[in-house]
C-alpha cells in the first residue's frame, strides 16, 4: 500500500488514543503531548479523543492539572463510560447498551470462586461497569480459563488483560474498540476516519476495528505488538506521548515542525554561556553572506561530481590520481550514499535528482550474490570492489545505502522505483544482520571496516551501531509503505532494542542496573561515568575515546535524547572538536606508544596524530555537526559553526573553495581531495537544515 493511502489526511476525522504510557509516562506523567498539541493541533475538526482504562474524575484531574491538552470526548474505564468534555456531561445513552446481562455481584462471586493469585484493585479503580484485578505474569491459558468459567456460568462478559498484571472484567459490549464504534455512529464518522493509538493489550480492542488507522508507540508490550502486526499502523521510533507526536507527524496530523519543539536549551549551562557570548560579538551579517556564497559554490562542486554512473567522490577532472588513489575515481556505496541525503533538497534540479537515483541503481546492479553492496564501483570500467585496504570488506557501505534509498523514496515518494529493489535490501539486510553473530543486536566489525578503514576499530564499534539501529528503522518504514505491516513492525521492534544494547554498551555509568547477561562494559561500569557514548567496546576490552561523528548521528537518529546529547554537546565543545574548524573525528588523538597505536597508521603518513581518521577535520562531518548543534536547539551556536564550516570549504589546495576532504586537526590546512562530493553536500544539508537557504 502506497505511502498516500496509508496517510491520507483528509479523511482522518477523530483520534482515540490511551493515556498511559501512551500520552504520557505512567509513572512521572511526564509527556511533550500537551504543549505540542496546544500549539500545532489542526484547525480543521480533528476531534481528539481519549480513550483509557483510567475513570472520568481520574482524567479530568490530569486535564485540570494540565498533563493532557482538553479534549473533546473521553472514553473512560476501558471502554465502559463516555464522557462529552465540551458539554461537561457523561453520555448516558451509551450505559444502556451496557447493562444487557451484566450482573457485577456474580462477577466477584465468580472470581472470588477461582484458584488464581487475583487480587482487587483499589476502590478507585472500579466502578459499576468495570471491575478490575491484579493477576500478575498470567499466561495465555489462564486468561482463557477465566473465560471459560464465565461462560459455563452463562455469563458472557469482556475479559481483558493487559501489562502482564491488569485484569478487567467488563459487560458483554464493552471494551475500547466497542465504545468508540458506538461514538462513532452518535457522530456519524467511519471507521477509517479514525486514529487509534496504545501500549497494551486492552487497546486492541481499537486497533480491531475494522478500517481504522494506528500508532503503536516504541515501549508497547509484545501482546500489542503481536495483535496489530498485520494491521495498518505506524510504528514509532520514540515511546510515549513522542512516539504519539512522531505519528501524527507521518499521518501529517501535525507539521514537520511539531517535532522541532525543544526541551530545555541549557543556555545557561556556563560553557554554553561562554560561546553564547563570544558569538553575540560576531557580525551576523558578514557570517550569513560568506555562507550563502558557500551555498553556490557547493552546488558547482557537486554538480563536479556527476558521472553517467552516479556521483563520484571526488572530481575526476580536478584530481590526479595515482595507485590505490585511482579509487577516488569511483562511486563509493558509503560516499554515495552520504551525498545523496545531503543533496536531497536539491531534488528539483533534474541533473542532481538523476544522478541520485543512478548512485542507487549502480550500486544495486552490483550486488553480490549474498546481498553484499559493493564498497565503490570505478566509473572508467563499471567494475565492483567488494573491500577495502587488505581486503577487509566495509561494512557500513551496504547500511548507508539502506538509508539512502529510504530518504530517497521518501522524499520522491517513488513507490515503483522501491518495489523494483526491495528484494534487493531485504538481501543486503540479510548479509548485514549475518554479522551480528552472536544475536546480541550489535553487529561484530571486522578492524578497519568501515569508514575509518585505516584507523584501527573492531567488533562492536559506535559509528557502526548507530548506523544498524537507523538501517533497521528505515527497511521497517520501507516496508510500511509496501503495506508489509507484519514485516515492518518486526525490523522496527528490533531496531528498539539495538538502541537499549547501544545504551547499555556505550554509556557507562555507575548509577546503571545491571542486566542478567552483563557485556563487559557493562561490568567495567565501577570505573566511573561518562558523558557521551565511547567509541568501542570487545569481549575483552574497551575504548574510551569519544567518536565525534558516532555521537552525533546518535543524536540526529534518535538513540539517545536530548538531554544525553547535551551532556554530550558540553564534552565536546569543552575539548575543542570544532577548533579550529568543526569537526575532528575522535577524541583524544591515538600517539606512539599509545596502547591503541597501530604501526599501519604510518602507512602513507596518514594516521599520524591529528591526521586523516585519527583526529583529523572533515567538512562531511561538519555538516552533520551543524544539524546536531541545530536540533539542541542552539540556533546561534549552529549559524556559527556553519560560518567555521563554510571557512574550511573555503580553505583549498589550488584555489578558493574546492570542499576538500578533510583538513589537519590543529593546523586546519586543507588535505586530500579536491571537490569532495560529500563535503559539499553536507554543507548544502546543513544550510537547509538551519532554513539560511530556503527549500
Amino acid at each position: 500500500m502506497a505511502k498516500e493511502n496509508l496517510t491520507k489526511k483528509s479523511s482522518i476525522k477523530l483520534l482515540s488514543f490511551d493515556i498511559d504510557n501512551t500520552l504520557i509516562d505512567f509513572n512521572t506523567l511526564k509527556s511533550n503531548f500537551g504543549k505540542v498539541w496546544n500549539k500545532y493541533k489542526p484547525q480543521t475538526d480533528v476531534l481528539l479523543t481519549y480513550n483509557t482504562g483510567r475513570l472520568i474524575d481520574d482524567v479530568l484531574n490530569l486535564i485540570k492539572r494540565g498533563v493532557l491538552p482538553e479534549p473533546d470526548y473521553i472514553i473512560a474505564g476501558v471502554g465502559t463510560l463516555i464522557y462529552d468534555y465540551n458539554k461537561k456531561c457523561v453520555v448516558k445513552e451509551f450505559n444502556e447498551v451496557l447493562d444487557e446481562g451484566w450482573d457485577i455481584a456474580a462477577v466477584e462471586e465468580i472470581i472470588q470462586s477461582l484458584d488464581h493469585p487475583i487480587s482487587e484493585q483499589p476502590a478507585r479503580f472500579q466502578h459499576s461497569y468495570k471491575r478490575s484485578y491484579y493477576f500478575h505474569d498470567a499466561s495465555e491459558e489462564l486468561i482463557n480459563n477465566v473465560e471459560q468459567v464465565f461462560a459455563e456460568s452463562k455469563m458472557y462478559i469482556n475479559v481483558v488483560y493487559s501489562g502482564n498484571k491488569f485484569l478487567d472484567i467488563l459487560p458483554k459490549w464493552a471494551n475500547k474498540g466497542n465504545a468508540l464504534i458506538w461514538l462513532l455512529k452518535k457522530l456519524d464518522l467511519k471507521s477509517y476516519n479514525v486514529l487509534v493509538a496504545g501500549d497494551s493489550g486492552n487497546d486492541s480492542a481499537m486497533f480491531n476495528v475494522k478500517g481504522v488507522k494506528g500508532i503503536v508507540v516504541a515501549n508497547a508490550h509484545e501482546e500489542l505488538y503481536k495483535f496489530t502486526k498485520h494491521r495498518e499502523v505506524y510504528h514509532s521510533e520514540l515511546e510515549n506521548g513522542d512516539g504519539i507526536i512522531e505519528g501524527l507527524i507521518f499521518f501529517e496530523i501535525l507539521p514537520e515542525d511539531a517535532k522541532i519543539t525543544k526541551e530545555d536549551s541549557h543556555t545557561d549551562d556556563y560553557i554554553i554561556q561562554q560561546e553564547l557570548n563570544i558569538i553575540a560579538e560576531e557580525d551576523d551579517d558578514e557570517k550569513l553572506k560568506l555562507i550563502r556564497e558557500g551555498y553556490d559554490k557547493a552546488i558547482i562542486a557537486l554538480k563536479k561530481n556527476i558521472t553517467p554512473l552516479g556521483f563520484s567522490a571526488c572530481s575526476i577532472k580536478d584530481n590526479v590520481t595515482n595507485g590505490t588513489d585511482e579509487n577516488y575515481h569511483s562511486v563509493w556505496a558509503r560516499d554515495g550514499a552520504i551525498t545523496l541525503i545531503g543533496s536531497l533538497s536539491l531534488i528539483h534540479d533534474e541533473e542532481i535528482h538523476q544522478c541520485q537515483r543512478q548512485t542507487l541503481i549502480t550500486l544495486f546492479e552490483h550486488i553480490s550474490r549474498n546481498g553484499q553492496i559493493p564498497s565503490n564501483v570505478r566509473i572508467k570500467d563499471n567494475t565492483a570492489d567488494y573491500s577495502g585496504v587488505g581486503g577487509i570488506c566495509s561494512i557500513d557501505s551496504g547500511i548507508w545505502v539502506v538509508i539512502a534509498f529510504y530518504e530517497y523514496v521518501k522524499v520522491t515518494n517513488d513507490i515503483d522505483f522501491l518495489r523494483q529493489y526491495i528484494s534487493s535490501i531485504k538481501e543486503t539486510m540479510r548479509w548485514l544482520g549475518a554479522h551480528d553473530s552472536n544475536n546480541d543486536a550489535l553487529l561484530e566489525i571486522p578492524e578497519a571496516g568501515d569508514w575509518t578503514d585505516l584507523f584501527g576499530g573492531s567488533y562492536n564499534i559506535l559509528y557502526d551501531e548507530i548506523l544498524w539501529y537507523r538501517a533497521n528503522v528505515c527497511f521497517g518504514r520501507m516496508l510500511e509503505l509496501l503495506g508489509d505491516y507484519e514485516e515492518a513492525g518486526e525490523n522496527i521492534r528490533w531496531s528498539q532494542v539495538i538502541k537499549k544494547e547501544i545504551l547499555q554498551n556505550f554509556w557507562p555509568s555507575t548509577q546503571q542496573k545491571l542486566f542478567q547477561s552483563v557485556s563487559f562494559a557493562e561490568r567495567q561500569f565501577t570505573l566511573g561515568d561518562t558523558s557521551y557514548l565511547i567509541q568501542q567496546t570487545t569481549p575483552f576490552d574497551f575504548s574510551w575515546r569519544c567518536d565525534v561523528f558516532g555521537n552525533v548521528l546518535a543524536f540526529l537518529h534518535g538513540t539517545i535524547d536530548a538531554e544525553k546529547a547535551h551532556q554530550t554537546f558540553k564534552f565536546m565543545l569543552g575539548v575543542g572538536v570544532n577548533d579550529p574548524y568543526p569537526v575532528t573525528n575522535v577524541y583524544p588523538v591515538v600517539t606512539p606508544g599509545d596502547p591503541d597505536w597501530k604501526p599501519y597508521y604510518t602507512v602513507n603518513l596518514l594516521n599520524l596524530p591529528n591526521h586523516y581518521h585519527n583526529g583529523g577535520i572533515w567538512p562531511f562531518v561538519g555538516g552533520f555537526w551543524v544539524k546536531f548543534v541545530n536540533k539542541l536547539g542552539l540556533k546561534d551556536v549552529a549559524v556559527s559553526e556553519l560560518y567555521k564550516l563554510a571557512l574550511i570549504n573555503k580553505e583549498g589546495l589550488t584555489e578558493e573553495w574546492e570542499f576538500t576532504e578533510w583538513a589537519h586537526g590543529t593546523t586546519g590546512k586543507a588535505m586530500g581531495k579536491a571537490y569532495q562530493a560529500w563535503s559539499a553536500a553536507q554543507y548544502i544539508s546543513a544550510c537547509h537544515d538551519l532554513k539560511i537557504i530556503n527549500n
